[in-house]
């Protein structure tokens, strides 16, 4: 099943008017991150060379670059998730590790493009490695607001940011797309999952997308 322009509208769609709560205080802020809840099946699939992923070129948690380019000749699972959510998407992380160590010889890297550039900090960071259950390896991919957003734009991610005030403490809400694409060792897109799916979900589209 090849994606269409309407199913990358409807993932901009969906995020927009279908996100879940999920939240916490963030210095004198704070940060909701929302996830559009889809079936649990692959939402695409392109056969073999079909669709090249976009290229994106940002740095990791430790300051490294990271790139597509720089993954070619391993499979990638590609994610989009908030460093400081504390919901669902330490679940998503948590499922996507537990499918990576399924796939044992596969070895595909797990790298997340972060969709809240406030909250791309060490302690976020050194918080999630502790208690989200992440795979080793697993790399974020951060950058200035403009640079994130490219990336969200290139993979069809929607992130929608407002404020409210909570008791005369400004909130940030985030809602985004909960998308995690396969992206096979020649760098093309094999297999789009869209949350919430199981690491079985994972398994078996990475068996034929990375194979």
């Amino acid at each position: 099943m090849a994606v269409s322009r309407r199913l990358r509208y409807s993932l901009w769609v969906g995020a927009l008017v279908v996100g879940i709560g999920v939240g916490a205080a963030i210095k004198l802020s704070r940060s909701h991150s929302s996830a559009a809840n889809q079936d649990s099946t692959a939402a695409g699939t392109w056969a073999p060379g079909a669709k090249a992923a976009p290229a994106f070129a940002l740095r990791d948690q430790n300051g490294k670059a990271i790139s597509l380019a720089s993954l070619r000749g391993r499979p990638v699972i590609l994610s989009f998730l908030d460093p400081f959510c504390r919901d669902f998407c330490p679940r998503e992380a948590s499922i996507l590790s537990q499918a990576a160590k399924q796939l044992g010889s596969s070895n595909p890297a797990l790298v997340s493009i972060s969709v809240d550039p406030w909250a791309n900090t060490q302690a976020n960071f050194r918080a999630d490695a502790a208690h989200w259950g992440l795979a080793p390896g697993w790399r974020w991919g951060v950058g200035s607001h403009a640079q994130l957003a490219e990336v969200w734009r290139r993979y069809g991610v929607a992130v929608l940011v407002t404020h409210r005030l909570i008791a005369g403490v400004k909130a940030r809400y985030i809602t985004h797309t909960a998308a995690a694409y396969l992206i096979d060792a020649t760098g093309h897109e094999r297999a789009l999952l869209l949350y919430p799916f199981g690491a079985k979900d994972v398994v078996d589209a990475g068996k034929t997308a990375f194979s």
